[in-house]
């Protein structure tokens, strides 16, 4: 069914695209003299949004895992354990540390050094105190919410904040990434955003070491060692915690 799908959107997908498209088309055909692919409009795959004066990214994804990604290197664990964070993190991670990965939809992603499991955000199935270096970014924010096929449970990023936590090992680190703003509030059912304040207070048995801050505008990328008030004039940014126990 799903395939289904898929195909009749691409096959809609093209049909109200094609106009678009259609004159760099016939240039291209009268300009391939060699044809050595087949070209036929019943293939077309119209793209009319990438011609832009610059390449352009989801700021929130390239920073915090390019984030991430430093923050494991410069702690250098032997081991690190990541809870449902973008699967791009885990597997680049994976190319210099050995990875394990868990969600609660679990990822069909083999890679070396990388293993890949289920797990409840809620009832992690880790002994207390037991993780040296742990991850979990742009992920808390959707529990409860049901987007994933989770139970809906206004207080489920207060558990899952309370179970990464009591996994955490004395001296070990957390890396948080969420989206973070002036005001707290949901935008259902995709996130919740969180104040500065609001994100500590899921942690108040750990120590916040670093608070670094994705603006959502702007020309620069993340302003690392960021301050609280500097989230007084955005609505959607990323903030990228360092907690330790």
């Amino acid at each position: 069914m799903y395939q289904y799908l898929k195909s009749m959107y691409h096959a809609f997908r093209s049909i109200l695209l094609a106009p678009f498209i259609l004159p760099s088309f016939i240039q291209f055909w009268r300009a391939d003299t060699e044809r050595r692919f087949s070209l036929r409009l019943r293939d077309i795959f119209p793209q009319i949004f990438d011609r832009t004066y610059r390449t352009n990214f989801d700021r929130h994804y390239v920073y915090h895992t390019s984030w991430a990604i430093r923050k494991v290197r410069d702690f250098a664990p032997e081991r690190h354990v990541d809870i449902a964070s973008s699967l791009y993190f885990p597997g680049l991670l994976s190319a210099f540390i050995p990875v394990d990965f868990y969600d609660y939809r679990p990822a069909d992603l083999k890679l070396t050094n990388l293993t890949t499991n289920t797990a409840d955000l809620t009832d992690l199935p880790f002994p207390d105190n037991s993780i040296r270096s742990l991850s979990c970014l742009h992920t808390i924010e959707h529990i409860g919410l049901g987007r994933y096929g989770d139970p809906i449970d206004p207080t489920g990023d207060q558990q899952a904040a309370r179970e990464l936590t009591r996994v955490l090992k004395p001296g070990g680190r957390l890396l948080i990434a969420t989206p973070v703003g002036a005001t707290s509030r949901i935008e259902f059912n995709a996130h919740r955003i969180y104040t500065y304040d609001a994100v500590c207070a899921l942690f108040p048995k750990l120590e916040l070491i670093e608070f670094s801050c994705i603006p959502e505008l702007g020309p620069h990328g993340i302003t690392v060692r960021a301050h609280s008030g500097d989230l007084q004039k955005e609505m959607y940014a990323c903030g990228c915690f360092v907690f330790t126990k």
